[in-house]
């Protein structure tokens, strides 16, 4: 007579454990994150006896990038790169899963389906959006300082943009690149109803448990280098002299792939170096082709002897119509002192000086002569 009850005593006290389990466990749940979210439907993640799924979506967010501007750039420039990035994401679809709640008439269980398809809707944004840019070649640099990008919450049909700093080498051959994008998000999965069996649990405010996923890729972007010209001095010929006016033979070489347009060769020469016409014209100078500039350059009495470092740089027109400058070269020259030598009118003064002392002479020996005759002559 007595197990009858100690039977319902050990029933009662089980479920009254099982309960309090099962509320600790949705405690804990709800104290997770709401992923962005701060409205009634925060994220959480009830136990499917507490919830009921009405419709399956299909989609989801889907991100792209593309630079803003102009993506071709120059050998040796530091840009500030803006990509945007968008949200294009769209709900493929929808089906009707078999699930109904006890205890409630269609009508209004079909309202809460409904209700619940428009939550699925939710499912094309993007939610804590991390993108980080990368670089595939060593010609390229990203700027590490604020490479790490984020976006809180990118919905489908919106663009954000995104800011990173690039440095491309001056040796970069020209041509197409691409940068990479690695991309994460959140994005949400699944929705399932709350149903009344949750009151039970404490739980009176959450309509929507939600289920959150982690997506990632990676995004490339297309940028180019633009084609253009560059020059450096193969060879040099000739050398300065004090006090004189010598010719230099410059040669210059395009080491690029595309045609440098009616190129001039100019010298920036300084003091105790001067020029009179510092420009020559050297024509078209196509890859791989060199031309050779002729300047007449003169050195000052008193300049040192050494050698001198000219600067040197090309004008043309490139590829665009535009006029563009080389780099500046330097073109190396000796100089040289000036030759002991005597000059004519030295050597005239030495014949007068050497004829005169000639003609003294000769004159001093016809009279030594002429006073031995005469002294043979009294002796006779």
């Amino acid at each position: 007579m007595m197990q009858v009850p100690i039977r319902k005593l050990r029933q009662k006290m089980i479920k009254k454990v099982t309960t309090f389990t099962l509320i600790l466990l949705i405690v804990s749940v709800t104290a997770l994150p709401a992923l962005g979210d701060d409205d009634e439907t925060n994220f959480i993640v009830l136990d499917h006896g507490y919830t009921v799924d009405y419709y399956r979506s299909y989609g989801g967010p889907v991100i792209k990038a593309s630079i803003t501007g102009d993506p071709e750039f120059a050998r040796g420039e530091t840009a500030d790169l803006k990509v945007k990035i968008a949200n294009t994401g769209v709900i493929d679809g929808f089906q009707r899963l078999n699930a109904n709640q006890k205890r409630i008439n269609d009508s209004i269980e079909e309202t809460i389906a409904l209700a619940e398809m428009e939550e699925e809707k939710e499912s094309t944004t993007a939610k804590n959006v991390e993108a980080a840019l990368q670089s595939k070649t060593e010609y390229i640099e990203v700027e590490p300082t604020a490479n790490l990008q984020s976006v809180e919450k990118l919905e489908t049909g919106h663009t954000s943009t995104l800011s990173y700093t690039i440095k491309i080498n001056n040796n970069i051959p020209a041509g197409n690149y691409e940068l990479l994008l690695p991309v994460s998000y959140q994005y949400q999965s699944n929705v399932r109803t709350v149903t009344a069996d949750a009151v039970n649990l404490g739980i009176t405010d959450v309509k929507y448990a939600r289920e959150y996923k982690t997506k990632y890729e990676t995004l490339r972007i297309p940028i180019s280098i633009k084609s253009r010209p560059k020059f450096e001095v193969t060879n040099v010929t000739g050398n300065l002299v004090q006090g004189e006016s010598k010719v230099i033979e410059v040669t210059y070489k395009n080491t690029r792939e595309s045609v440098a347009e009616d190129a001039l060769a100019r010298i920036i020469v300084m003091s105790p170096l001067s020029v009179e016409n510092s420009i020559v014209r050297l024509g078209d100078i196509g890859p791989g082709e060199e031309k050779t500039a002729r300047f007449e350059i003169t050195a000052d009495k008193e300049a040192l002897v050494k050698n001198y470092g000219i600067n040197s740089e090309i004008k043309y027109i490139d590829e665009d119509g535009d006029t563009a400058f080389s780099e500046s070269m330097k073109v190396d020259v000796p100089l040289k002192a000036t030759e002991k030598k005597f000059s004519t009118t030295g050597i005239v003064i030495i014949l007068i000086i050497a004829i005169a002392l000639y003609q003294i002479i000769s004159v001093h020996r016809k009279r030594i002569k002429n006073n031995e005759n005469a002294s043979g002559d009294e002796n006779e």
